[in-house]
């Protein structure tokens, strides 16, 4: 089996890597389509110093995004939010409360705004109290309750 080379992506490569990171590659696949494409160099010391930098740099902004996230949870979870919605007989709303009314009442009620699209909301057809998830980063989920009243 031949020796496997070390490589340093320039771009994103599909099922081998990111940009930056260092990967082990066949030297056929390395010869012939990666160092030729321009998808990776060949490592040597100033390189790898330079992937190091990368990935501190990289770690320090995803720290930093955490730490939004943290802020944003507080300022998040202590608000009341409520949603005024037309009502039937037996208190059950006309159609349901959607991600995107939550997002604007978030954003009226703490001048947060939040991505519709994190936004997790049990199913509602009725008056009542609901509990929100919204996932602001990989490891902060706030929770927010949900007031549904009538119109």
């Amino acid at each position: 089996m031949a020796k496997r080379i070390q490589l340093v992506l320039n771009k994103d490569v599909s099922k081998l890597g990111k940009m930056g990171d260092l990967v082990e590659v066949a030297p056929g696949y390395a010869r012939n389509y990666l160092l030729p494409q321009g998808l990776a160099v060949r490592t040597n010391p100033g390189v790898l110093k330079q992937v190091e930098r990368r990935r501190e740099l990289e770690r320090q902004r995803l720290a930093e995004l955490k730490q939004q996230a943290d802020v944003m949870k507080k300022a998040i979870e202590g608000a009341k939010i409520s949603i005024a919605k037309q009502v039937g007989e037996k208190e059950a709303i006309f159609g349901t409360v959607t991600t995107q009314e939550v997002a604007d009442a978030i954003l009226a009620a703490t001048n947060q705004e939040v991505d519709r699209r994190t936004i997790t909301l049990p199913e509602v057809h009725g008056l009542g109290t609901y509990k929100a998830e919204i996932k602001l980063h990989p490891e902060v989920v706030a929770t927010v309750e949900v007031e549904v009243v009538a119109a």
